[in-house]
């Protein structure tokens, strides 16, 4: 693992603007793993104008050629995902088979879907005396968080190049060797100079003036629905395109007909999944009256068994925030089972696997986005009053609903407001849309709802 010390411009390692530097630390045991350039507003302006520059070129490839770069990155991922593991691990604390499994092998799949959708999607199409084209929006500027590093920057980076359009990435301070390996992924899959450009640093600075720059066509950006405010009005001042993939409380639903130890069991796990870093966690578990002590005492079991096996939060402040939120929980009433605030480890930024009963639909960890392992259950009386505490909520990102027939799972999924509901399990699914309604974003991810994203679209009349 090597940092470099430079900007990834216009196809090569550049000397930075300034001096500033930004420590990677890994926050399992709190070590400085590596140091990169901090990001000024000048080498943001050098990154877009490489990716202008390259724009035309770019645009004008055959999609087939878009998509033989697309399949080489994904081979050249797939061959360097041993070393992606361990850089994840490295910088975001998380177990190594977690890294191997999700961190590493869930970019590959959705590089590879773009790779073969380049090569098959319509980008024009007949109607009645009409010829519908899409084109590529331009420069996007991509600002990616840090809980899911390498997927996050595939997700955005894949289908923007599909599209045609040129990019420039300012990837979350707290993981920033983990974009650098992709820039050296994206140099040795051949995808031409100045298509993407990486400049790390610090939001308020490099990604602020990423979002801002008058020459950036669209800004691309996942993270809380604070800084996706502040982004969705500078787009809105300029009159941009802007995509944003921001917070989630989402609800896992258990109807009395589930498999309640199954569904539990899942449920725990979910939330559990990258020590609660996720923001389509279902963070909320909704269980019928007449089942809802045996929920309990099943979560606190399967929390239990977490207490070992998750990784660290992110940092420090991380940390304290997730363990705030557990002390509000208990001062608000709610009946803590299993964790609490205090740190479980004399080292590392460690947060205890959490489960709180008798929360109430309106308590601050019902309705704030918390992004730890924490797990609130709440009771609900009927069908009318699951849907009620389930949509009560600013975010609507995604969910789960278990069911012992199918077909009942599907009807009350369809009256969730949510973008992505899983029903009893369901898989992940790479070509499927993810994205939220309400605070939860604007615009989708993956798929060809995600390649959309990227493309604008002219009328040619006959």
């Amino acid at each position: 693992m090597k940092a470099h010390d430079g900007m990834y411009i216009d196809g090569a390692w550049r000397p930075a603007a300034g001096s500033d530097t930004i420590e990677v630390v890994n926050p399992a045991d709190e070590q400085v793993v590596g140091r990169v350039p901090a990001g000024t507003a000048e080498d943001v302006d050098a990154a877009v104008r490489a990716a202008r520059a390259a724009f035309p070129a770019w645009a004008a490839t055959p999609p087939a050629e878009r998509a033989a770069r697309l399949a080489a990155l994904r081979d050249v991922l797939d061959a360097r995902k041993d070393e992606i593991a361990e850089t994840v691990t490295a910088e975001l604390g998380s177990p190594l088979p977690f890294s191997q499994a999700v961190h590493a092998g869930v970019p590959i799949l959705v590089a590879g879907s773009y790779a073969e959708l380049a090569a098959t999607y319509a980008f024009e199409e007949r109607v009645g005396n009409s010829v519908v084209h899409q084109e590529p929006v331009g420069v996007v500027g991509a600002i990616t968080p840090w809980n899911y590093p390498l997927h996050q920057i595939v997700a955005k980076v894949a289908p923007a190049l599909a599209a045609g359009c040129t990019i420039v990435l300012k990837p979350a301070e707290d993981t920033p060797l983990t974009a650098q390996l992709f820039a050296e992924a994206v140099a040795e899959a051949g995808v031409p100079a100045g298509a993407f450009n990486l400049v790390t640093g610090l939001g308020p600075v490099a990604g602020q003036a990423l979002a801002e720059h008058p020459d950036v066509d669209l800004v691309s950006f996942t993270g809380s629905t604070a800084v996706g405010r502040r982004i969705g009005a500078a787009a809105g001042a300029a009159v941009k395109r802007v995509a944003l993939e921001l917070g989630g409380k989402s609800a896992n639903v258990i109807l009395p007909s589930a498999d309640l130890a199954k569904a539990v069991n899942v449920g725990v796990a979910n939330v559990m999944s990258n020590s609660g870093q996720t923001c389509s966690a279902w963070t909320r578990m909704l269980v019928h009256d007449s089942r809802y002590e045996e929920a309990v005492e099943l979560a606190a079991a399967a929390a239990l068994k977490y207490g070992d096996r998750i990784g660290p939060v992110v940092n420090a402040k991380q940390q304290a925030r997730v363990r705030s939120y557990i002390e509000k929980g208990v001062s608000e009433g709610a009946r803590l089972v299993v964790g609490g605030p205090e740190a479980p480890r004399p080292q590392g930024y460690f947060v205890s696997p959490t489960v709180f009963a008798d929360v109430e639909p309106g308590m601050t960890i019902a309705q704030e986005e918390i992004f730890g392992p924490v797990l609130s259950i709440l009771r609900y009386e009927d069908e009318e009053d699951a849907v009620r505490i389930a949509n009560g909520t600013v975010y609507g990102l995604a969910g789960a609903v278990w069911a012992g027939d199918e077909a009942e799972a599907v009807a009350f999924a369809r009256r969730l407001d949510t973008g992505q509901v899983d029903i009893n399990g369901g898989r992940f699914n790479p070509r499927a849309p993810f994205g939220g309604y309400k605070q939860s974003g604007v615009g989708r991810e993956l798929g060809t709802h995600g390649l959309s994203e990227y493309l604008q679209t002219k009328s040619l009349q006959f």
